[in-house]
């Protein structure tokens, strides 16, 4: 069983040491039959930044290539990004509904407990950042 998460991609931009590769991300629905007609389907593109010291030369602009990263690291941003943020409106709720009784106040506060949170995960980005690791796996000339 494959533990990577992984895109297919073009090369954009190569510059001391970091590949950029711009990838179609899409929603899990975009490949249906009927995705046209219908708006869950969504498809994105996006710049990835590839940290390869040694071996960035091996790359050229326009290049196919397939980008991967564990789904581990996938887990994390996840965590990070929704289920943390979630926890942190559900605590903020209870608390000031528990001390206050106002539904209107703790509603208020459960949605400014994100904004120390956000911020935090901001001035952390870089440390975080370490955590998701994308490698270039191979060319893909099927792509």
């Amino acid at each position: 069983m494959d533990d990577k998460i992984k895109h297919n991609g073009i090369v954009e931009n190569i510059g001391q040491g970091i590949v950029r590769v711009r990838i179609l991300q899409t929603s899990a629905c975009a490949h249906c039959k009927v995705a046209s007609h219908c708006n869950a389907a969504e498809a994105k593109e996006k710049i990835i930044d590839v940290r390869c010291e040694k071996d960035s030369n091996r790359y050229e602009v326009g290049q196919k290539v397939t980008i991967a990263t564990s789904s581990s690291a996938v887990g994390r941003a996840m965590t990070v990004g929704f289920v943390l943020p979630f926890i942190v409106m559900v605590a903020s709720l209870l608390l000031v509904l528990t001390f206050t009784g106002n539904e209107q106040l703790a509603a208020l506060m459960a949605v400014l407990a994100l904004i120390p949170y956000y911020l935090l995960v901001y001035l952390l980005r870089r440390q975080l950042s370490k955590g998701v690791v994308f490698t270039i796996e191979d060319s893909n000339e099927n792509y």
